[in-house]
């Protein structure tokens, strides 16, 4: 039996991808997550919400355009379009991806989260060109953005809050993080 294998629907284009790390903002659950070996990115060519239309990459409407090896699901840093907050969120850190341009690879379901097999999907996936996964080069730009429009409410944090606006700035995930307070 061979592992799942979690399908997202989104409208992020590959370069904000790369410079994310992976796919991110997703309400998943992580743990099963966890145990996919790929993340297969299908494309939301018709989102909207009510500032217009935020759907960025030109692939058609649900076809595979990437696919990650898993290296991690960590809580997410950047916020989703719709500017519901990052709680419960997740990152799906990619290893190496693959650029492919499969037609129809989602089939309509209504959750952007889906796990299936590797059978069901009719993707080979040993046969795909792998690429290494750019370097970081900084904070992603949507990051700094929401950073700098919350700057201002920042009050008391939890330690949980307080390991993510670390691990933004130190450009680290959370459970790297740790945090002793003296006094």
């Amino acid at each position: 039996m061979s592992k799942e294998v979690v399908v997202v629907f989104t409208a992020r284009r590959l370069e904000r991808i790369l410079a994310e790390e992976g796919t991110s903002a997703w309400r998943l659950d992580p743990n099963r997550t966890r145990r996919c070996e790929f993340v297969v990115c299908t494309r939301n060519a018709r989102s909207h919400f009510d500032q217009g239309n935020w759907g960025e990459g030109p692939e058609d409407h649900n076809a595979a355009f990437v696919i990650g090896k898993i290296l991690k699901v960590v809580p997410s840093m950047v916020p989703p379009e719709n500017n519901e907050s990052v709680k419960d969120r997740y990152l799906i850190q990619f290893s190496e991806f693959a650029r492919v341009n499969i037609p129809n690879v989602r089939n309509g379901d209504r959750n952007p989260v889906k796990y299936t097999s590797p059978e069901k999907l009719g993707i080979d996936f040993s046969k795909l060109k792998w690429e290494a996964m750019p370097e970081p080069d900084a904070i992603p730009a949507p990051v700094v953005e929401s950073l700098t429009a919350s700057i201002s409410s920042i009050g008391p944090l939890t330690m949980a809050e307080a390991k993510k606006g670390l691990a933004l700035t130190f450009n680290v995930p959370p459970e790297a993080i740790e945090i002793t307070i003296r006094g």
